[in-house]
């Protein structure tokens, strides 16, 4: 994160007005701000996207397809479980989405028990779970 001219917080590559290459500086700052909002280990994430409950959230394009957060909790398992020198645009581009979903998605979280709300297991699906202590894993 960092602020624009305007004064206005920003993440990395959010606005910057080219498509030029990432610098090393912000794939580092993708990358940090991506492993702040997944707190799941791959092995946990992989074991939660083979629930009932893992399949039964988020949006589909159609009765029975994938939801976008299960194939996005499936493309996470893959980027953490990548090299870095290995990860490509299109892995800095989903852990920017990750990223972003994750923030706006915990910020609408419901009042009282969200142990078994479809709210919890949709932050699931992209990585995140609100009950697990907040680890860096950098």
């Amino acid at each position: 994160m960092f602020l624009n001219e305007e004064g206005e917080r920003r993440t990395c590559g959010e606005g910057r007005g080219h498509a030029g290459p990432m610098d090393d500086d912000e794939k580092k700052s993708i990358r940090d701000d991506f492993h702040d909002a997944v707190n799941m280990t791959p092995h946990e994430l992989e074991q939660w996207l083979g629930t009932d409950e893992a399949k039964e959230v988020g949006q589909k394009s159609s009765d029975g397809a994938e939801s976008v957060g299960h194939d996005s909790g499936r493309k996470i398992v893959t980027i953490l479980r990548t090299k870095v020198a290995d990860l490509g645009d299109d892995d800095y581009a989903h852990m920017k989405k990750v990223t972003g979903y994750v923030h706006r998605h915990a910020a609408q979280g419901p009042e009282g028990d969200a142990h078994d709300s479809k709210w919890r297991f949709s932050l699931m699906n992209w990585g995140n779970d609100p009950e697990k202590a907040t680890t860096s894993k950098k």
